[in-house]
């Protein structure tokens, strides 16, 4: 082997590093999408699909630099590093930025999160592409099993995107955030080329001074502000306040993009959303006894939970909420006491098919965007509900569609017409507009509810009232599908709105 060539070893750790750091990238892009555009199924195929056209356009570019001299090629691929912090350094930047025009001017969802995805982070993964094929080829060449050495860096590439892909998952969103990993992964693509430049052997003065100007820019990208106020292994949590006087605050909880519950601290059994106070009353409607026990299935701002806990002789209240994080805030800054109910950080259907404790009420209020996720609205979560239910129990449901659609609505309840003896679906009766996204509740038991209609605040006075039988019929006619853990499309029934 030619002494001017880089050990094999030193290779292999090169495209190791590179590919980890390119997919903790990959992993930061889709949490630093959610406030702006949720965190969906359409999120991460967009993601990936971008990052992935990187990777292809850099290992393809990165083939041309391959067939130049070594001393060239590794240059070259020191000024590719460089430009990857540069680009990664500043994609926080980058992002905020281009939010507000893109989310103004690109109305189709599926094309805002691809554009949003493509200005911040196709870049990154460019470059961080480029690199694979001059080290392969540098490897093949000099070492003396070719066929040995393009194993390695392949299997190099694998492991470094494995490593990446739990460091970012499990290690540095939790304990460092995006902003802050994607500054830790600027910098570690700097001493990556200069490394490369190293081992070509030159380092231009140049190179320094761009290393330094991308590591300033990363600097000015941590001192940013975040659209977080908390930020968990789920969520980009904020809280707003939108109180009129500071004596009788009023909050709201933002998850990712969304509103998810909103609370007042001197009245906690007042509802602010048409969903809550469904919820609320429905309940009180359908409790088997004043004492009853309840399970809740997702806390956001714990406003249900709290409204419960503040009746007298209320019975247990059980929530399974998945981010310990999101209960914090609850706690923090929606006055919610966490000693007058049993918080489990949990999955609920975990949490369901582990315990056979029995409910009077179970109620239902875990979105992933503006979808309940998937395995929650299957026939054999269902069935699992349903065996969790005292003989007068009742399984309450918060479903989100739209007007000029309803089939998700329509496709929970012939899964849960498999299930319950009697349903019903409950709405604000009003007029919709056209392609209004609509809030229902989904009640199932063994009987109705003791009233057709009701009128509540939330805040202001709203009449509800359950549709008719023959609407029923009519909703659920549209479609056979029945959901199941194995099929349940959950985001093609929700559908992508038109411009």
């Amino acid at each position: 082997m030619n002494i001017n060539t880089p050990p094999l070893a030193l290779l292999v750790l090169l495209q190791t590093v590179v590919s980890a750091a390119s997919l903790v990238v990959e992993i930061v892009a889709g949490r630093m999408l959610a406030p702006y555009v949720g965190m969906s199924l359409y999120t991460w195929t967009a993601v990936i699909a971008v990052v992935l056209a990187g990777f292809s356009a850099g290992h393809w570019w990165g083939g041309i630099m391959a067939g130049k001299p070594q001393d060239t090629a590794l240059k070259q691929t020191g000024w590719v590093l460089i430009a990857a912090a540069l680009s990664t350094g500043i994609a926080v930047v980058v992002l905020q930025t281009i939010a507000g025009p893109v989310m103004s001017t690109v109305t189709h969802p599926l094309w805002a999160i691809i554009v949003l995805c493509t200005g911040a982070f196709f870049l990154p993964s460019l470059f961080a592409g480029v690199p694979a094929p001059v080290l392969a080829q540098i490897g093949a060449q000099t070492a003396d099993n070719s066929g040995r050495a393009l194993g390695a860096l392949f299997a190099a590439g694998a492991i470094g995107a494995i490593a990446g892909t739990l460091l970012a998952g499990f290690v540095f969103i939790s304990y460092l955030g995006s902003t802050v990993t994607l500054g830790l992964v600027a910098a570690v693509y700097v001493a990556l080329a200069l490394l490369a430049f190293w081992l070509a052997g030159s380092l231009p003065r140049a190179a320094i001074a761009a290393a330094v100007l991308s590591l300033g820019l990363a600097g000015y990208a941590l001192a940013s502000p975040s659209p977080c106020d908390t930020e968990s292994d789920y969520f980009c949590i904020r809280t707003i306040d939108i109180s009129d006087s500071p004596d009788e605050p009023v909050r709201m909880m933002v998850l990712d993009h969304l509103v998810h519950g909103t609370s007042a601290r001197n009245t906690p059994t007042l509802m602010y959303t048409d969903h809550a106070a469904m919820l609320d009353t429905l309940a009180m409607l359908r409790a088997p006894e004043p004492a009853f026990s309840s399970f809740f299935i997702g806390g956001g701002s714990f406003s249900l939970p709290r409204s419960f806990a503040a009746r007298e002789g209320h019975g247990p209240i059980t929530v399974a909420e998945m981010d310990p994080k999101v209960t914090e805030v609850a706690a923090r800054d929606f006055w919610f006491d966490r000693s007058r109910a049993t918080v489990l950080h949990q999955d609920a259907r975990v949490v369901l098919n582990r315990s056979p404790q029995k409910y009077d009420l179970i109620i239902g209020d875990a979105f992933t965007d503006i979808a309940v996720p998937q395995h929650l609205i299957t026939r054999e979560f269902f069935q699992l509900v349903s065996e969790r239910l005292t003989p007068q129990g009742s399984y309450l449901m918060n479903v989100v569609d739209f007007e000029d659609n309803l089939q998700t609505l329509g496709a929970m309840l012939r899964t849960l017409q498999t299930v319950f003896p009697v349903l019903e679906v409950w709405v604000e009766e009003r007029q919709p507009v056209a392609g209004e996204r609509m809030v229902f509740i989904i009640t199932a038991g063994n009987a109705k509810t003791s009233q057709a209609s009701f009128t509540t605040l939330s805040p202001n006075p709203a009449r509800y009232g359950a549709l008719s039988d023959a609407m029923l019929a009519s909703i659920m006619s549209k479609d056979t599908l029945i959901l199941t853990d194995d099929f349940a499309p959950i985001d093609r029934l929700m559908g992508l709105r038109p411009d």
